[in-house]
C-alpha cells in the first residue's frame, strides 16, 4: 500500500507540472473536426412536408425522340441533330463515335401537371443493367421567347422512391441564356453564364420540397422529375424540353450552341463531311419543345412539330407566312444545305454546305 500511495503521489505531481494548454497541433485537429460532425448531422435531418405521389393519369404533352441505337454501328445519329438550331442527338463519345451511351439516348418524353407539381418524364433507350448514370433535366421557358428561364437537373437517380438526392434547380435571373438570338447559334461565342442562380440543392433552399426525382416504378429506363409550380411562380403556360447527358450538361453552358462554334462542336451526321464527327459537344441529347397551357402559333423557337392552321398568320416580326413554310425551311431534310427563314423577305434561304 505504501508503494501504491507513493506512485499515485508521483503521478499527481507530474500531472500538475504539465502545461495547462493543449498542444497546438492537437487543438487544431479537434477544432477542424468538430464543425464537420455538426454540419453532417444538420444536413441529414431535412424536414419534408410535401412529397410527390403518382403522376396524373392524363398527360399534358408528349414528344418522341430519335433512337440512335439503330444507327450506332454506323457511328451516326438516327436524325434530329441540328447544332445551329440547338437540337442535339449525340449519345456518343467524341471524335471516334465508337461508344454509344444508351442511358442518355432519349427516345420519348412526356409532361404532366397538377395543382402542385409539373412532372417531366424522360425515357431513354437504356440497357440490360438499367444503370442511369447520366444527368437528366427539364428546361422551362415561361415567357415563350425560346430562352430557358429555369433548369431542373437530376444526377444519376438510383431509386424508384421520390428523392431530392442529386436534384438541383437553377434560374436564369440575369436573362443570359440564349445570348442574342433564341435557340440559334450566335456568330461569336457567348460570354454569358447560363443558368447562374442555384435556388435549390438537394433539399437545401427556401423550400426543401422544391424538386424531386425517381426512376419510374413501372419502367426502369424512365426518369421522372417533379418541380413545384410555386417555385417557378405558378406558370399557367410554358414551353418545356428535356435533356440527358454527361459532363457537358452543365447549367453554365446554356445555350450550348452559343458557347461553341460548329467546327468545335462537330456533327453527328456523316453526310455533313465538313463538320463530322462530333467533337467537343458530345454525350448529350435533348428533345424538342412542347407547349403546355396554350395553343402554339408555330413560330415558337425550338417547338416540336405540331398541327397548325393552314391559314396565313403574322409572325412577331410582321412577316406573313404559313408556319408550316418556316418549319419546312428550318428543318429541311437535305443535309447538304443549311437553311434559314428570312423574316424580311418571307422566304427560305439555303446555303450549300457539302455533299450528302
Amino acid at each position: 500500500m505504501k508503494f501504491l500511495l507513493s506512485g499515485l503521489l508521483v503521478i499527481f505531481m507530474l500531472a500538475c507540472s504539465l502545461p495547462s494548454t493543449v498542444p497546438t497541433e492537437i487543438a487544431t485537429a479537434v477544432t477542424e473536426e468538430a464543425p464537420t460532425e455538426i454540419i453532417t448531422a444538420t444536413e441529414a435531418v431535412i424536414q419534408h412536408e410535401i412529397i410527390p405521389v403518382n403522376l396524373p393519369n392524363e398527360r399534358n404533352s408528349h414528344a418522341g425522340d430519335f433512337d440512335s441505337s439503330t444507327t450506332a454501328d454506323k457511328k451516326s445519329a438516327a436524325g434530329g441533330d441540328r447544332f445551329t438550331f440547338g437540337r442535339f442527338e449525340r449519345p456518343f463519345n467524341a471524335n471516334t463515335m465508337d461508344t454509344y451511351f444508351p442511358e442518355i439516348d432519349i427516345v420519348d418524353t412526356m409532361v404532366y401537371q397538377d395543382e402542385t407539381w409539373i412532372y417531366g418524364e424522360i425515357t431513354v433507350k437504356g440497357n440490360e443493367t438499367q444503370t442511369l448514370n447520366g444527368k437528366y433535366a427539364l428546361e422551362l421557358d415561361l415567357d415563350l421567347d425560346g430562352k430557358g428561364d429555369w433548369l431542373v437537373i437530376a444526377n444519376s437517380p438510383t431509386s424508384t422512391d421520390w428523392s431530392v438526392a442529386g436534384v438541383q434547380v437553377y434560374q436564369d435571373e440575369n436573362h443570359g441564356v440564349g445570348d442574342l438570338s433564341a435557340m440559334y447559334t450566335d456568330e461569336n461565342a457567348a460570354s454569358t453564364d447560363g443558368f447562374e442562380k442555384l435556388v435549390f440543392d438537394q433539399g437545401q433552399g427556401e423550400d426543401a420540397d422544391s424538386a424531386w426525382v425517381r426512376i419510374s416504378p413501372s419502367d426502369l429506363n424512365t426518369i421522372e422529375i417533379s418541380v413545384k409550380r410555386s417555385v417557378l411562380g405558378n406558370p399557367e403556360k410554358y414551353l418545356i424540353n428535356m435533356w440527358a447527358g454527361h459532363s457537358l450538361l452543365t447549367p453554365g453552358l446554356f445555350d450550348i450552341n452559343d458557347h461553341f462554334t460548329h467546327e468545335q462542336a462537330g456533327e453527328a451526321d456523316p453526310g455533313l463531311e465538313i463538320f463530322y464527327p462530333i467533337k467537343e459537344v458530345a454525350e448529350i441529347d435533348n428533345s424538342c419543345r412542347m407547349a403546355v397551357g396554350f395553343q402554339p402559333t408555330g413560330f415558337e423557337p425550338g417547338l416540336c412539330e405540331v398541327f397548325v392552321p393552314n391559314e396565313v398568320v403574322s409572325s412577331p416580326q410582321g412577316c406573313k407566312a404559313n408556319p408550316r413554310q418556316i418549319l419546312a425551311c428550318t428543318f429541311n431534310s437535305d443535309p447538304s444545305y443549311s437553311c434559314n427563314w428570312n423574316k424580311n423577305s418571307c422566304s427560305c434561304e439555303c446555303e450549300f454546305i457539302g455533299p450528302k
